[in-house]
């Protein structure tokens, strides 16, 4: 009796331990384990396929890694097709925010089209984008001929392939920074707008010094998402390209995947995978700094 008295008191005092502790737990097994995991294969030469057990090199592994110009390239591509594809998707997803947070009809009807595209899985992306860009018999290049401009190779050429892979993704991810910002848009209050209006502000100075510091955070908030997804692309450009022609779009995810399944040279994988978790975590912090301080 007097150990269920104290069994029972004893799950009373601890409660606020007790029922996040299966979140905790899920947490460490499931997402610091395997960072932890791959951070400590990135200080071994462990190579599938050379037979020899496996051996701490420290950072020998980093300073191989760092020093291939493959890395720096494929770094470089990492940060254009992310700075190009985010930059051009927060614009399109602005005004699209703007246009859908007026009345007009099958306004409904819109955001449900504007859905599509998120919901599609990567490789009907992938196959449906392929068609398009195919260099002879391609939507693409039937409308450049229409409006009297040269023919393009598209995901066939090195010059062109970063580009057309980074319009994909416009295509894909624009709606969801459209529809975080149509939720911003809609909790702001109209008496700042009705205000400005009937001192004769135009629209474009109700836009620039109303609506969008106000809506500043939200915009943040979308960014934040976007760079982190656009940094850690990886099904999209394997679905189209495989990192080719030649290596021309291979990005880091490429590169460690290319590492780890096709040269099982896992210690520099794993290395490749902790650089890209360093960069995605600098941007993430970088991007909510700049949210705070605009906030304050």
């Amino acid at each position: 009796m007097v150990s269920k008295r104290n069994r029972g008191s004893f799950i009373e005092k601890n409660l606020h331990i007790i029922f996040p502790l299966p979140a905790v737990v899920f947490i460490i097994v499931m997402m610091l384990f395997p960072v932890l995991y791959t951070f400590f294969m990135s200080f071994t030469n462990w190579n599938l396929t050379s037979g020899m057990p496996l051996s701490f090199v420290f950072l020998s592994s980093y300073k191989r890694v760092l020093q291939e110009p493959r890395f720096i390239k494929a770094l470089g591509r990492t940060f254009s097709f992310t700075a190009l594809a985010v930059s051009i998707e927060t614009v399109f997803g602005m005004v699209i925010a703007l246009i859908l947070n007026r009345e007009f009809k099958a306004k409904g009807f819109t955001k449900l089209i504007m859905l599509l595209p998120l919901v599609s899985t990567p490789v009907a992306i992938g196959i449906a984008w392929n068609l398009f860009y195919d260099p002879t018999i391609g939507l693409m290049n039937f409308m450049l001929t229409q409006l009297g401009l040269p023919k393009l190779a598209w995901t066939g050429s090195a010059s062109t392939v970063i580009p057309s892979l980074a319009l994909v993704d416009i295509w894909q991810w624009t709606p969801m920074i459209s529809l975080i910002m149509l939720s911003g848009l809609a909790s702001l209050s109209n008496e700042p707008y009705e205000s400005a209006r009937v001192d004769g502000a135009t629209e474009w100075q109700i836009f620039w010094h109303i609506t969008l510091p106000m809506v500043m955070p939200t915009l943040l908030t979308a960014i934040i998402l976007r760079t982190i997804d656009a940094l850690k692309t990886f099904d999209i450009i394997y679905a189209m390209t495989g990192g080719g022609p030649g290596y021309a779009s291979e990005t880091l995810n490429i590169m460690a995947f290319k590492y780890s399944f096709e040269y099982f040279r896992m210690g520099q994988a794993s290395v490749v995978l902790i650089i890209l978790f360093l960069l995605v975590l600098a941007m993430s912090l970088l991007i909510v700094r700049m949210r705070k301080s605009l906030e304050l």
